[in-house]
């Protein structure tokens, strides 16, 4: 019978054949100390330098690695859910493979979500380096934004080093550019005081060239908009949608209003003043949204009941066998 795998180690790469070998063999160093069963999933996002052919190679000389090869560069967030699919752990660990996360902190993030019971540790580079102005400086305000904007409180959404309940975590599909939104998207299976982070050691990339650049912060804004629509309004879409219509067809409907009252009382020409066009188009625009409310919320209903999305999660079933 097949022993039980306790963690799942996932990293994406993306040409890093410079760091993958000292990657794996700082990996191994870390768990073999470890008392429980793991395995390690490295998934090559297309890489076009020698990633691949080192990845093979190093799957045949190493028992619990698992390899993925994508068919071609899909992106971070693809590369990490390809990941979590195969992954078997009961506790699943993600980091990069450049070396900047250290794997040592791996059983420091394990630890602390079992012993405190989390479901999802999030690491601190609370010391990080990195170009402050090309890195740094848009990681601050990308980080301010999405705490202000999702209210789960962490000082950095950006690293890769995670450890998370795989229990939970399977309840979530990423999409787009959403890793680094995946402690906004678990805080909605989970109250955010599930959510920790814990400062973890990170070093200067000593081999190889980022990624991911400054290039890519605008999509983070982008991506933002959508988790807090989904977030807040994904089961309840007409929630958003109405309000939005009730005030517009508010503010059309008193504008004709004052309109009427002038030609009524004053017998004043009100056919070619703006206000009548601006009155008219917002209640139309108004009634529109509420259509459009009442749309999404059928289409909402549609889903949750064709697929296996549901709009909550339990926890613990007292049916379940321990």
């Amino acid at each position: 019978m097949e022993s039980k795998t306790d963690i799942s180690i996932i990293s994406p790469i993306y040409n890093e054949q410079e760091n993958i070998r000292n990657f794996v063999s700082a990996v191994y160093s870390t768990m073999s100390s470890q008392n429980c069963n793991w395995e390690l999933i490295l998934v090559d996002d297309g890489s076009t330098d020698e990633s691949r052919s080192l990845l093979k190679s190093l799957a045949k000389d190493h028992h619990n690695l698992r390899v993925l090869l994508l068919s071609k560069n899909f992106g971070q967030t693809p590369a990490i859910q390809a990941g979590f699919d195969h992954a078997k752990g009961n506790v699943i660990v993600t980091l990069d493979s450049d070396l900047q996360n250290d794997p040592k902190d791996i059983p420091l993030l394990v630890n602390k979500l079992k012993n405190e019971n989390l479901d999802l540790v999030v690491g601190w580079r609370k010391d990080r380096k990195d170009n402050f102005f090309l890195r740094n400086f848009p990681s601050m305000i990308a980080n301010y934004l999405i705490r202000s904007i999702t209210g789960v409180k962490l000082n950095d959404y950006g690293c890769s080093l995670k450890a998370y309940n795989a229990k939970i975590l399977k309840e979530i599909r990423l999409y787009g550019e959403m890793h680094r939104f995946i402690p906004a998207w678990m805080a909605t299976k989970i109250p955010p005081s599930k959510i920790k982070e814990v400062v973890v050691t990170h070093h200067p990339r000593v081999a190889g060239i980022s990624k991911y650049g400054i290039s890519r912060t605008y999509r983070v804004f982008v991506d933002l908009i959508s988790v807090f629509f989904f977030m807040k309004f994904f089961s309840k879409p007409g929630h958003f949608f109405g309000l939005i219509g009730i005030f517009l067809s508010i503010i059309g409907s008193l504008i004709l209003f004052y309109l009427a009252s002038l030609k009524i009382f004053y017998g004043l020409d009100i056919g070619d003043r703006p206000l009548l066009l601006a009155g008219t188009l917002l209640v139309v625009v108004g009634v529109q949204f509420i259509s459009l409310g009442v749309i999404g919320e059928i289409l909402s209903r549609t889903y949750f009941a064709s697929s296996k999305e549901k709009s909550y999660f339990i926890r613990w079933d007292s049916n379940d066998k321990e």
